[in-house]
C-alpha cells in the first residue's frame, strides 16, 4: 500500500482532495512517530514497575531485568528520554506539517480564483472571499491539527490497552465498555456542534463585509450622520459571534465534564475488574493502574479534537466551493501574434448582462490612437469595457484583425494580455517602488522615475524622504485618489500593451489634468490601441473615435432587432 493509499484510509471524508501528495510521506512517518512515543510511553509505564514493587509478589509483572535497581532505573530513565524526544519530534513535525497544509490551501484556492472565469465569481462577495482567503482557512488548519492530535490519542490509547491486556488478558473483558464510550465521545452533540459553526462562519463572514474599505466607508457614514446604527449593526453581528463562541465554549466545557466522569467511572471498573481477576498480584494492579492512567488526558484531549474537527466542516465546505471552480479555458489556449500595426474593428457586441440589449457597431481600435466609449451613468459602458477586455462572455460578437475574422475565443486571447485598468482598482502593493517593479520586474530606477514623471508623480515623489519607498498602506504618507490613479497609468508605461482599456481611470483627476494624461499616453505609447472610458464630454476633443451610449447624445448603438447591415 502507497503512502498516499495508507494516509486516506486514515482521514475524514471532510478532508478529501484538501491535501496535496507530497504530503502523505510526512504523514505516514507521522503515525510512525506516533506509534514510537506510544510504545516508549507505556514501556516506560511498565518499566517503572518493578522499581515500586521489588521484593513483592509478580514484581515480573512489569519489565523486570533482574541486574538490579540501578539497571532498572536506567532502563527507565531510558524509555523516559525516549518517550521525551519522540514527543518533541512529533510535535515539530505536526507543526510543520500544519503550516504547509494551509499554505497549500491558501495557495491551491487562490490559484483556482486567480484563473476562475468571472462569471463564475458573480454571485461572490468580496468579504466572503477575504474570509475564504485568511479565517476560514485558520478553521481548516485547526481541524487538521485536532486529526492529527486525534491520531495520536487514538494510537496511544490502543498500546496503552495492549499493554493491560498483555498484563491481564482478562480484561478483555471490558473492550464493549471501551468502544460504548468511544460512540458515547464520537457522537455527543455533534450535530448541533456542525450547526453552530456554520452559523459562526456566516457570521465572520458578515463581519469581514462591515469592516470592509472602512477608511472611505467611514467618511460616507459620517456624512449622514449615521454613526449610531453602524454602531449597532457591528455590535449585533459581535454578540452573535460571542454567543457563537460561548456556545462552543459550552459544548466543548460540557463534553469534557461527561467524558471525564465516563472515563473515570470507565477506568475505575476496569481497575476493579483487574482487581478481582489479579488478586493479591500488587505488581500487575501498579502496572495496569499506570497504563489505564496514560489514558485520561488523551480521552479528554479527544473530544477536543473532535470538536475542531466539526467546526472545521463547515469551512471546508465554503474552500471547496471556491477551490472547485473550473479555470478559464483561454488559460490553455495560446495568444498568438498579433499582426503589428494591424487595426482591430469590432463589428459588433452585444453585453448578455447590460446594455439595455442593445448593440454596439463598429468599435475601431488603432495602434496609437484613441477610442472613446461615453454616455449616461448606467447605460453600459462598464459592462461592454468587462466584454471587451474579455473577462465576461458577450450574447454577440464579431471582429477582426487586418482582414482576419476573430470569434470570442480567439479574441479573449489576445485581450487577455491586454492591459484594464478600472477606476474600482487601488494598488495593493506596499510601495510605489513594489508597484512599479510589479509591472515591470526588470526596470531601473531611472526607468521608474520616467514613467513617474510622464503620469506627473515624480515631484511629489522626490520631495518625499521615502521617494521610491513611500508606503501606499501608511495612513501618513499614503497617495491620493487621483494620485494612485496617476501610479496604475506609470504601470501601464512599463507594460507598453498592444490593447490598453481604461475604465474610468481618470476619473479622480480634475478635466485638464485627464486630458493632460491621455494625451501623455497617446504621445508615449504609439504602438498601443487606447480604449477610454469616461463620462466627461471634454475627452471627446482629444479622441480619434468616439461611441456614445445613452439618449442624451447622437448615439452609435444599433437595436439588436434591426439586424446587422
Amino acid at each position: 500500500m502507497s503512502a498516499r493509499n495508507f494516509t486516506d484510509r486514515l482521514l475524514p471524508a471532510a478532508f478529501a482532495d484538501t491535501l496535496e501528495r507530497r504530503h502523505a510521506w510526512q504523514m505516514a512517518f507521522y503515525v510512525v512517530l506516533s506509534v514510537a512515543s506510544a510504545l516508549a510511553g507505556s514501556l516506560a509505564a511498565v518499566l517503572l514497575v518493578p522499581l515500586v514493587s521489588l521484593g513483592a509478589p509478580g514484581a515480573e509483572s512489569g519489565f523486570y531485568l533482574h541486574r538490579g535497581v540501578d539497571v532498572q532505573a536506567g532502563a527507565f530513565v531510558a524509555a523516559a528520554f525516549a518517550l521525551a524526544a519522540l514527543r518533541w519530534w512529533s510535535s515539530l513535525l505536526a507543526a510543520r506539517l500544519t503550516g504547509d497544509y494551509g499554505a497549500d490551501l491558501r495557495r491551491r484556492v487562490h490559484g483556482h480564483l486567480i484563473h476562475a472565469p468571472l462569471a463564475a465569481l458573480a454571485d461572490a462577495t468580496s468579504a466572503e472571499i477575504a474570509n475564504v482567503l485568511t479565517y476560514n482557512i485558520e478553521i481548516m488548519m485547526q481541524g487538521f491539527s485536532g486529526l492529527l492530535q486525534l491520531w495520536v490519542a487514538g494510537l496511544t490509547c490502543a498500546i496503552s490497552l495492549a499493554f493491560a491486556f498483555w498484563i491481564s488478558p482478562m480484561l478483555m473483558l471490558a473492550v464493549p465498555l471501551l468502544a460504548l464510550l468511544g460512540v458515547l465521545v464520537s457522537r455527543s452533540r455533534g450535530q448541533e456542534q456542525a450547526r453552530v459553526s456554520r452559523k459562526y462562519v456566516a457570521d465572520l463572514t458578515r463581519l469581514f463585509w462591515l469592516s470592509e474599505d472602512f477608511p472611505r466607508r467611514l467618511r460616507h457614514i459620517r456624512s449622514f450622520g449615521r454613526e449610531g446604527v453602524e454602531q449597532a449593526a457591528y455590535g449585533d453581528v459581535s454578540r452573535e459571534l460571542a454567543r457563537g463562541y460561548e456556545h462552543q465554549q459550552d459544548m466543548l466545557a460540557s463534553g469534557r465534564l461527561w467524558l471525564e466522569l465516563l472515563a473515570a467511572a470507565g477506568i475505575a471498573a476496569m481497575f476493579m475488574l483487574a482487581h478481582r481477576l489479579q488478586g493479591d498480584a500488587r505488581a500487575s494492579l501498579i502496572a495496569v493502574s499506570l497504563l489505564l492512567g496514560r489514558l485520561l488526558p488523551y480521552l479528554v484531549s479527544t473530544r477536543q479534537s473532535f470538536r475542531q474537527l466539526r467546526s472545521a466542516v463547515p469551512a471546508f465546505e465554503l474552500w471547496r466551493r471556491y477551490a472547485g471552480l473550473a479555470g478559464d479555458a483561454v488559460v490553455a489556449g495560446a495568444p498568438g501574434a498579433f499582426p503589428e500595426g494591424a487595426v482591430l474593428r469590432i463589428e459588433r457586441v452585444r453585453s448578455a448582462v447590460a446594455l439595455h440589449g442593445a448593440e454596439v457597431r463598429d468599435i475601431v481600435l488603432a495602434p496609437g490612437e484613441l477610442t472613446l466609449i461615453a454616455g449616461d451613468s448606467g447605460a453600459g459602458k462598464s459592462s461592454l469595457a468587462d466584454v471587451l477586455a474579455g473577462l465576461i462572455e458577450p450574447a454577440d460578437f464579431a471582429a477582426k484583425i487586418g482582414g482576419r475574422t476573430l470569434d470570442f475565443d480567439a479574441y479573449r486571447r489576445h485581450a487577455r494580455h491586454a492591459a484594464f485598468v478600472s477606476q474600482h482598482v487601488r494598488p495593493w502593493q506596499a510601495t510605489v517602488r513594489e508597484c512599479l517593479r510589479w509591472a515591470d520586474p526588470q526596470a531601473g530606477e531611472q526607468r521608474m522615475h520616467e514613467v513617474l514623471a510622464d503620469v506627473g508623480l515624480d515631484r511629489r515623489l522626490r520631495a518625499s524622504e521615502q521617494g521610491l519607498d513611500l508606503a501606499l498602506r501608511d495612513r501618513s504618507s499614503q497617495l491620493s485618489g487621483g494620485e494612485l490613479q496617476r501610479l496604475l497609468l506609470a504601470q501601464l508605461l512599463l507594460r507598453r500593451p498592444f490593447l490598453a482599456i481604461l475604465d474610468e481611470s481618470t476619473g479622480a483627476l480634475d478635466a485638464a489634468a485627464e486630458i493632460d494624461v491621455l494625451a501623455m499616453l497617446k504621445r508615449r505609447l504609439p504602438q498601443t490601441m487606447l480604449l477610454v472610458i469616461s463620462h466627461r464630454a471634454s475627452v471627446r476633443a482629444l479622441a480619434d473615435r468616439c461611441v456614445v451610449l445613452g439618449g442624451s447624445m447622437t448615439l452609435t448603438v444599433i437595436p439588436a432587432q434591426a439586424g446587422i447591415q
